[in-house]
């Protein structure tokens, strides 16, 4: 994990920073959702273009998640794997078209069909976590979980939200220190370490981790049962923007956005663009 956060509020003076913790979720819910109806690939690019547009914009470098998108891309790969292994001809049942471009061992034979679709498979992950990414990053977690709550999310799940994304640096950190503690007593977890030794030097740490983490859920949990927490249905949020211009613009920006995405659908005659036509 190196010096970096694995995950957790950036504070920026950016604009998407400055914008309401409803716009933020209303438009990663908005995106989300059009980005995993869709499989017209044109309409997929230009999402994914937009989502690297807005990383630019919040300032938001490739340093600061390289972990999770490395993480991501892992899981990424696996999937299109086991998605080959399982259906190899699932591109062909949906295009309707059959294009060898290989032919394998028995019912592994590879399609242009089939290659499209998972292309198209790999674009939406750049399409569907970006914009997730972009509201933890840049949404305050109190301000996060007054968002959820004012869309109509119970906000003893808002609050449970928003104290997993408050305790994830520190549950880092106290990684980071155990993993020293480790060190100064011989036990190399560098990268001059084999990776082997890497793996079981972090396994010994997870017990540790795994008991602090435990004590903090203990003090949190009989500090908010002393607070009488979740006695009354509903609550007031210290960190609560109200909607101002660049809100509405925002929202208007997004749901025109998924109205092409819309009319995508309508023109394309179902959810996958078809090229083999």
């Amino acid at each position: 994990m190196g010096g970096t956060n694995l995950i957790g509020y950036l504070p920026r003076q950016t604009p998407i920073h400055q914008l309401s913790g409803v716009t933020k979720l209303l438009c990663f819910l908005l995106l989300s959702v059009i980005g995993m109806i869709s499989y017209d690939t044109r309409f997929l690019l230009s999402l994914a273009l937009f989502s690297i547009i807005l990383f630019v914009v919040a300032k938001i470098s490739y340093r600061e998640i390289s972990f999770v998108l490395k993480f991501i891309a892992f899981f990424s790969i696996l999937n299109l794997l086991t998605v080959y292994l399982f259906a190899p001809e699932y591109g062909v049942t949906i295009y309707g078209t059959r294009h060898v471009i290989f032919q394998g061992i028995g019912r592994y034979t590879l399609t242009q069909e089939q290659l499209f679709y998972e292309f198209n498979l790999l674009i939406k992950y750049f399409v569907t976590i970006p914009p997730g990414l972009i509201f933890i990053l840049t949404t305050n977690p109190s301000e996060l979980a007054s968002s959820i709550a004012r869309v109509g999310g119970s906000y003893k799940i808002a609050y449970a939200f928003s104290l997993a994304l408050r305790y994830i640096p520190d549950i880092q950190e106290d990684f980071r220190t155990i993993s020293k503690a480790q060190q100064a007593r011989g036990n190399e977890l560098s990268q001059k370490a084999s990776l082997g030794k890497r793996i079981r030097g972090n396994l010994t740490i997870a017990i540790p981790l795994i008991f602090s983490s435990l004590e903090r859920i203990e003090t949190i949990s009989s500090a908010m049962e002393l607070r009488r927490f979740g006695k009354n249905k509903s609550r007031t949020w210290l960190m609560a923007k109200p909607l101002r211009k660049n809100d509405y613009f925002s929202l208007l920006l997004i749901s025109l956005v998924c109205l092409v995405g819309v009319y995508l659908l309508k023109v394309n005659h179902g959810r996958f663009y078809n090229p083999f036509n």
